[in-house]
């Protein structure tokens, strides 16, 4: 987003790295961090349940270790956070640096699929994380005291319902607090774990890869099956890329390594420690390395660790949606700003309302965190294997490495995360289904719009009139009334509908007529955002087009104040903004299927009108509708 003079908005806050890391405490690692909550518990007590001795116990702690170092510390962080577009991260925005400096020729739309399908997958991921993460945390009462069970599903609901109710209010306020709590949760962690880790010191042995080769040598079928809970451990770890615009590689990479790695590692060795010596305490690890008086407040910080981690993916669903609609992926949906100072607090009714529905339903539905984590790693593992695709075709066409060194990389993380997502495939039928539907109805919902908005430019182009025609046939003609009309196009061809409608139905035009393109480029700021390309086409008629990136909010007015030299300034109360709505109709015609051209006639008949969408004023505005069969 940007501010008012369209920059690119600073969001380093005073205390430079220091203070930055300490925010990405809160928002980045909030994921990843409330995974001790539930990941070792599911190794050994979930679907697929281990024995609880050395050789697995080991076996399992090695891989998180190996998981933790290869695919965040390594993949993550050393890698992929160097994949920035102009600062910022994510699938999105992947997929635009990509498209944008690489030539891939007949390979664009393959790629194209594939960031739209990270992006669906995180919606799915963004469905689950508060579901898992609350439940994770309020069944430590059943820890503390065991008759406590019937109030777990009921008082997760209240936490999540609460959540969702304060989004429309804005979480200004209470954000500041997420950093400094998030350290004393990372305190918490290192602190259990250390006193569970002097009874036993020899659990520091796991980082042995040895240890991890022979928990496979031991039952491969078990130790292949058990994968799909140890990657659990490592849920989250996305958020490093996607919150990179937010916080920047260094911070994000200094609070991972000094901070969250060794705090969850102590913590995953504690834990470990504390099963050598009571394996029956695999019922929930986490909360029994705490002792007895500990247990009620260490529910109330995990409690709101898994609120904060929550609140982290909710926002980051704002921002992916905002991003696939700048990006022509999504229609226009409503957006709301809960911040004066900030104009990256938004948001978006729709989505959060869908999300709560969704989030409630999946904890009535499965009803604790061990039958969650079976449909959590599907969407985990799924985005990460397509962000090592993507990373390939990074180190081949963007950062052109050497052939044998970027096939090598590739390689490594396709195969470690495509192991990781085969064995979260075999959890399809205990909830795996659920990200995977969610994720193909958004994938539709995606494709589906971006299709239809490419047929419907060809077939106004088809029949769009050449301006230089239209000025020579009407510009003289029709009687000119004063002021000015600004008329809103999506190409910067022809001439748009609302004028042919104009000058049919109203049978006049403007003193001055200006055709205005908003155009989205695959970056996200743009330099002073505006008119960059203004056209005289004479007698009156002018065409002009603004430029933003995919980050940044669109403001027409704003933009105009500053032109001079289009036919003078553009008075607020002169101006007119003349809009088309078309109505879309399905047929037979080539293009997509039947269904899919229904599904996106409902899009483009429920989408936000651009009045609100381009800020225009409401009293300025006039909407001509045509009809468009596709």
């Amino acid at each position: 987003m940007t501010d008012q003079t369209g920059a690119k908005p600073n969001h380093e806050p005073k205390g430079g790295l220091h203070a930055l890391a300490l925010g990405a405490l809160g928002v980045v690692f909030g994921d990843i961090g409330t995974s001790p909550l539930y990941a070792l518990k599911e190794s050994f007590v979930g679907h697929h349940p281990l024995a609880v001795d050395q050789p697995h116990i080991y076996g399992v702690l090695s891989l998180v270790f190996w998981t933790m170092t290869l695919i965040v510390t390594v993949k993550y962080v050393v890698l992929i956070l160097r994949a920035d577009n102009e600062g910022e991260g994510g699938s999105m925005a992947l997929l635009a640096l990509v498209m944008r400096r690489s030539k891939l020729d007949g390979w664009k739309g393959p790629v194209a699929a594939l960031g739209v399908l990270a992006t669906a997958l995180f919606y799915g991921d963004a469905i689950i994380t508060p579901a898992i993460s609350v439940l994770s945390a309020v069944e430590g009462l059943t820890v503390v005291e065991g008759g406590f069970d019937r109030f777990v599903v009921p008082l997760a609901i209240a936490i999540l319902a609460g959540l969702f109710l304060i989004q429309r209010r804005g979480t200004a306020r209470v954000a500041a607090w997420f950093g400094p709590i998030m350290a004393l949760y990372f305190a918490a962690l290192a602190l259990l774990g250390i006193a569970n880790i002097v009874e036993h010191p020899e659990i520091l042995g796991i980082v042995n890869p040895w240890w991890a080769l022979n928990f496979f040598l031991i039952d491969p079928k078990l130790g292949f099956l058990a994968l799909g809970s140890v990657v659990l451990a490592v849920t989250g770890a996305e958020a490093l890329y996607a919150d990179m615009g937010h916080f920047g590689r260094r911070a994000i990479s200094a609070a991972w390594l000094y901070v969250a790695f060794p705090c969850l590692l102590l913590n995953y060795m504690g834990q470990g420690a504390l099963l050598l010596s009571t394996p029956a305490a695999a019922a929930n690890p986490f909360f029994l390395m705490a002792p007895e008086w500990a247990r009620l407040p260490l529910v109330g910080l995990a409690t709101l660790a898994t609120v904060i981690a929550s609140q982290a993916v909710i926002t980051g669903a704002y921002s992916v949606t905002q991003q696939a609609m700048q990006l022509g992926y999504l229609p226009r949906l409503r957006i709301n700003h809960t911040s004066a100072d900030a104009a990256g607090q938004i948001y978006i009714p729709l989505v959060n309302w869908g999300l709560m529905l969704l989030v409630m339903l999946l904890v009535m539905g499965f009803g604790s965190s061990g039958d969650l984590a079976a449909a959590y790693g599907i969407a985990v593992t799924g985005t990460m294997l397509i962000t090592s695709c993507m990373f390939g075709i990074l180190a081949f066409a963007v950062w052109r490495w050497h052939p044998a060194l970027a096939g090598v990389a590739t390689a490594a993380f396709v195969l470690i995360d495509g192991a990781y997502f085969a064995s979260n495939i075999t959890k399809i039928p205990d909830g795996g289904w659920f990200p995977l539907l969610v994720a193909a109805i958004v994938f539709t919902l995606l494709t589906t719009w971006a299709r239809g908005r490419q047929i419907m430019r060809v077939y106004m182009q088809e029949g769009a009139m050449d301006l230089d025609l239209f000025i020579r046939s009407t510009g003289k003609s029709l009687e000119r009334v004063p002021g000015t009309a600004i008329f809103l196009s999506s190409t910067t061809d022809g001439v748009p509908p609302s004028l042919l409608h104009n000058v049919k139905h109203n049978k006049v035009l403007h003193e001055r007529v200006v055709i205005l393109t908003v155009k989205t480029e695959g970056v996200p700021y743009v330099g002073k955002a505006g008119v960059v390309e203004k056209i005289d086409a004479g007698e009156g008629f002018y065409r002009m087009v603004i430029r933003h990136g995919f980050m940044q909010e669109v403001n027409i007015p704003r933009s105009l104040e500053t032109v001079k030299d289009c036919g003078g300034k553009f008075a607020a109360m002169e101006t007119s903004y003349f809009l088309s709505r078309q109505t879309v109709i399905p047929s037979e015609r080539p293009g997509m299927a039947l269904w899919r051209e229904k599904l996106f006639a409902w899009m483009v008949q429920n989408a936000e009108s651009p009045m609100a969408f381009f800020g225009l004023p409401i009293n300025r505005v006039i909407e001509l509708g045509s009809q468009l069969e596709i």
